[in-house]
């Protein structure tokens, strides 16, 4: 942590010195060169953190003066954000005095600077000066404590660990067994074949990827598979000639001393050796990303014969993949099951002695383990020696850190892992266990809290795309080495134990006792140590702070819920707030306005009726959200002032009929989410072509002219389209929106309103406009609602398409359904309340084409057929015998018909060809269930004899 945040300062001093030096308005004279020579010093310092970080675990003297080195650190970080939030004040003020002077006569712009701000103030540079240099002065005396500890400084930090080998006592592990089957199983898929393959097991430190590659480098079913075996413990250093020597010496060879360092002859011997053989070979904790210290081994491993298998062991997705191990030879590893991962405790810390009396806590315990081998170990270890069962729940009921055997055993694992990231990746890490245990966090909130507390750099060098970039990239960098859990494309979660590690690292960075929190306020004091910890404080339903007073202004982030305290102005340092649930009224929103260095505010159900124009003054603001505020009627148009803004969501905002008419000046916004909002926007909308998030269009009679849509090409996600028909030229209109260039959109929904009563000119009005909105290829959902046309656009079933989805919602005149069968890529189609099908025939499925079909199969890759509410449905036509040899979804795993109550019958034929059918819902469809109710009888065995596990719902 130290190097994480001692980097960060450095860099925002040398910014600040030089935007210092550029600036017209000066400092005390020679302030630039104490914020150098503070850089500097910080940076030197570095070189020796890795020592001073591997000893402070264990020594208290050193661990204090690493702690007093972040202090001194965050202090001036503190005092650089002090700087810079008067800057912009000084900006913020100079707009104010401009704006009023320009209201009142028109005068030369070089006259309008006001007299007396801030920076005019002789007494605040002397503060900042000051501050400046008692802080140099701190930091001096701590870099003078230095020497007494003899840091070394090293290029490189790593935690000695035992190395492997593949023995193994299997009455020692619990568990594993359908996870060695797996792999034993892609090992013996390769048998007989030619080629080198990789297999890599992936998974987070102590998870025992080393144990399931044990046992399956020790299975009975692999003995005949091989002529030669090695196991090769990689770790820390990929070194190839050493590898090969490994190998030479695991098969009895001796090591070939005399080439020791020459790789291009070790190699050679190596090829000699296994040329032509059945070879396995497993590579052990493997940790490199750089290819090139793998290609030579790869290209000599090649010379294997039939069945060359390399088994992996890493912590990184990346390593297996520059390996060049297939997307389906990748094995995330996956927790112990709890019932396992109790057995593994209990055998360790019992030791034979008897379990009577201490079930209950030792299944606490084990849960606490959450699936982790390398804990259940560790504390099995631990209680081994603690005979009472007071000392049972203590181990329970303590922090795990708290304990030498944990800190000597488990956490060097996670620190390996965790000492491979840069200074960036480490603070982002670790703030993570901000979050309570076992939340999904968001992808996306996590990001944007690593961008206000300044992790991923500093907002002056990079614009707010490229630093949502980094953190991107930041979480993926993270994701990768199986630091995370449960990812997924926008959540994750930390592991219990991982998130007690990272706690850890932060409880040591602000290791704080109560009888040194120093505060008049006892209001605040709860709060101290996690502001000094995480400069972040979240209030939920059941905690609430009364007055947010100077105790707390290093806050860069603040939640609150359901209460507004007093004192918020006094947070000059914060960059992310969030209002939930709570009344703000119009001089809360004027104190809001004071805090120039946010980025971003939530404001959600906040009774907010106006927003003051004085929103203006929020120029770093990047992220503004006023969903649900049911009464908000009008936004100032000085909200077109943010420079900055990238996303501004009114979704809920039921009263907000639009936006300001300058919202073209919004150079930077990039979402607008709108939905059930904002029924007409402005045509200077269409200016803005980076706009890539647009949440709903209202189109047609009374809504926004579609063709606001035209240059709008980089819009993407889900975009829905309300549509009024009625006024003259709405075809024209749809058509001038260019759906069809707007590549990015992935879901499409479509929504027809009319007027009461179907003239037809409505349905003609509705076919065209239908065929108007093709969209591009690259759509992937589709949904139509409400449409009342009695045919559908040939675009809609064009096998070009990349369709996932399709749903089909209350059409009116409808008769029949489109040849969906053609789309090469359909998983779901969703059919509802279609009230003129009668007769579904051969139309849907496209049979005409069957012959022009990829090996004759339709719906190649269709898993869920529905249909609901279709209540004139009475036939479904099977196929006929000219379509017997056609595969006919063979994906598909639900069928459901719900409350169709004329339909009397499925076609057999067709449903038998779905063969690999799981489930049949008629539920609500009375003569279905008549029908086929009974599953002895022969109507449901006629269409269940190619599907025998096959279920039905009714």
């Amino acid at each position: 942590m130290a190097d994480a945040i001692i980097s960060s300062v450095a860099e925002q001093l040398m910014l600040i010195a030089k935007e210092h030096i550029k600036s017209e308005i000066q400092l005390v004279r020679g302030v630039e060169k104490e914020l150098l020579n503070l850089s500097n010093n910080l940076k030197e310092v570095r070189n020796e953190l890795d020592d001073a970080e591997r000893r402070r675990y264990d020594d208290k003297a050193i661990s204090d003066w690493v702690l007093s080195l972040e202090q001194t650190s965050y202090e001036m970080e503190d005092v650089l954000e002090e700087w810079s939030y008067a800057l912009v004040q000084h900006m913020v003020e100079i707009g104010a005095a401009n704006l009023n002077k320009k209201q009142k006569q028109k005068v030369s712009p070089s006259l309008l600077l006001p007299s007396c701000l801030c920076f005019r103030n002789v007494v605040f540079r002397h503060d900042i000066a000051v501050k400046v240099e008692n802080l140099k002065a701190k930091l001096d005396d701590i870099l003078n404590e230095k020497s007494k500890f003899h840091f070394t400084a090293v290029s490189e930090f790593h935690i000695s660990r035992v190395q492997s080998t593949s023995r193994i006592d299997s009455s020692e592990l619990q568990g594993r067994t359908c996870d060695t089957d797996s792999v034993v199983k892609v090992v013996l898929g390769f048998r007989g074949e030619l080629g080198l393959r990789i297999i890599s097991i992936v998974g987070a430190g102590g998870i025992g990827k080393t144990t399931l590659a044990q046992l399956a480098y020790r299975d009975a079913r692999l003995i005949d598979c091989f002529d030669l075996k090695s196991w090769v413990c990689v770790s820390n250093s990929f070194d190839a000639a050493r590898i090969a020597q490994d190998i030479f010496e695991s098969m009895g060879k001796g090591r070939m001393t005399s080439i020791s360092n020459q790789l291009d002859a070790t190699l050679e011997r190596l090829v000699e050796l296994i040329a032509g053989k059945r070879f396995l070979l497993v590579l052990d904790d493997v940790w490199t990303e750089d290819y090139e210290k793998w290609e030579p081994l790869k290209n000599a491993l090649k010379s294997g014969g039939a069945s060359t298998t390399v088994l992996v062991t890493t912590r990184n997705e990346n390593v297996a993949i520059i390996m060049g191990t297939m997307e389906q030879n990748i094995y995330s590893l996956g927790l112990l099951p709890e019932a396992d991962c109790r057995l593994l405790l209990e055998h360790i810390a019992l030791s034979g002695r008897s379990m009577k009396g201490f079930e209950d806590v030792c299944k606490k315990i084990a849960r606490r383990c959450s699936g982790l081998p390398l804990a259940a170990k560790t504390l099995g270890s631990l209680l081994r020696f603690k005979d009472t069962l007071e000392e049972w729940e203590n181990v329970y009921m303590s922090r795990v850190w708290e304990f030498k055997e944990v800190k000597a055993k488990l956490f060097p694992h996670l620190l390996l892992s965790y000492n491979e990231l840069s200074p960036m990746h480490k603070r982002c890490f670790s703030y993570c266990a901000f979050f309570p245990k076992d939340e999904k966090i968001r992808v996306e909130e996590v990001i944007r809290l690593w961008m206000a507390l300044g992790y991923l750099g500093s907002s002056a060098e990079n614009d707010g795309d490229k630093l949502e970039l980094i953190g991107q990239e930041c979480f993926k960098t993270l994701s990768s080495r199986s630091l995370f859990e449960d990812r997924q494309t926008d959540s994750f979660k930390l592991h219990d134990i991982v998130h007690e590690f990272a706690q850890f690292l932060r409880n040591a960075s602000n290791r704080m006792e109560d009888s040194e929190i120093k505060t008049p306020c006892q209001v605040c004091c709860p709060f101290i140590a996690q502001v000094k910890a995480y400069r972040s404080l979240m209030f939920d339903k059941r905690s609430t702070i009364p007055t947010l007073c100077n105790c707390l202004t290093s806050l860069r982030v603040l939640g609150l819920w359901n209460y507004f305290p007093m004192g918020i102005e006094n947070l000059i340092h914060l960059k992310w707030l969030s209002i939930d649930q709570c009344v703000v009224h119009i001089e809360n929103m004027d104190n809001i306005c004071k805090l120039y260095y946010l980025q971003t505010l939530f404001l959600r159900s906040c009774n907010l009726v106006m927003i003051p124009r004085e929103i203006r003054n929020l120029i770093k603001l990047r992220h503004l959200d006023l969903s649900n505020n049911k009464e908000l009627l009008k936004l100032p148009e000085s909200l077109c002032e943010l420079p900055q803004l990238r996303t501004l969501n009114v979704e809920g905002c039921v009263e907000l009929s639009n936006l300001p008419q300058g919202v073209d000046r919004l150079k930077n916004l990039k979402h607008l989410h709108n939905m059930y909002s904002v029924m007409q926007l402005p045509e200077s909308l269409a200016k803005l072509t980076g706009l890539r998030r647009l949440s709903e269009f209202n189109g047609g009679s009374g809504g926004s002219r579609m063709g606001l849509l035209k240059k709008l090409n980089l819009l993407s996600g889900s975009l829905q389209l309300k549509i009024t028909l009625g006024k003259d030229g709405v075809v024209e209109d749809a058509r001038e929106a260019e759906l069809k260039l707007k590549r990015h959109i992935e879901s499409l929904r479509v929504e027809f309103l009319t007027e009461s009563g179907i003239p037809s000119s409505m349905i003609h009005m509705a076919e065209g406009v239908m065929d108007a909105l093709e969209p591009h290829q690259n759509l992937r959902h589709l949904s139509i609602f409400f449409y009342d046309g009695t045919k559908f656009p040939d675009w809609i079933s064009s096998p070009l398409n990349q369709l996932r989805s399709v749903s089909l919602t209350s059409f009116r005149n409808t008769p029949c359904l489109p040849p969906l069968g053609k789309l090469p890529c359909l998983e779901e189609i969703d059919v509802r309340d279609m009230y003129r099908l009668v007769v579904l025939g051969p139309q849907l499925w496209g049979l005409g084409d069957a012959a022009s079909s990829p090996n004759n199969v339709i719906f190649p890759k269709l898993k869920k057929l529905i249909f609901k509410g279709c209540e004139n449905w009475r036939e479904w036509e099977d196929i006929t015998t000219a379509h017997e040899e056609c595969s006919i979804m063979p994906c598909l795993t639900e069928l459901a018909i719900r409350f169709c109550s004329e339909l009397t019958a499925l076609p057999h034929c067709l449903i038998g060809k779905a063969s690999s059918l799981e489930l049949l819902d008629i539920s609500g469809s009375g003569l279905l269930i008549e029908r086929y109710g009974d599953i002895n009888a022969s109507a449901w065995t006629l269409i269940s004899q190619n599907n025998p596990h096959l279920r039905l719902r009714m």
